[in-house]
């Protein structure tokens, strides 16, 4: 299964519209992201990062959401691991 996580975009590295690229943050985690698929973008916006390319941008309301399955996602196997 592949998964897609929401992070922000901290600042651009790289402005070139081919080699877009620029430091985001996923909790904490901050990663040097492909910003190429999403020209629109900016510092302090939110992106929906795959296989280290960002490929769509969503607000901070729908970032926040994500954020919060995941975390109950992560709640859920702690607690299935508990019964073992």
């Amino acid at each position: 299964m592949c998964l897609a996580i929401p992070g922000k975009i901290l600042n651009i590295i790289n402005d070139d519209p081919l080699m877009r690229t620029g430091r985001v943050s996923f909790g904490g985690t901050v990663k040097e992201v492909n910003l190429a698929y999403v020209p629109e973008a900016g510092v302090d916006d939110y992106v929906i990062v795959h296989a280290g390319f960002a490929i769509s941008t969503l607000d901070e309301k729908e970032a926040a959401q994500v954020f919060e399955y995941l975390r109950q996602i992560e709640e859920l196997g702690r607690n299935e691991g508990e019964g073992d």
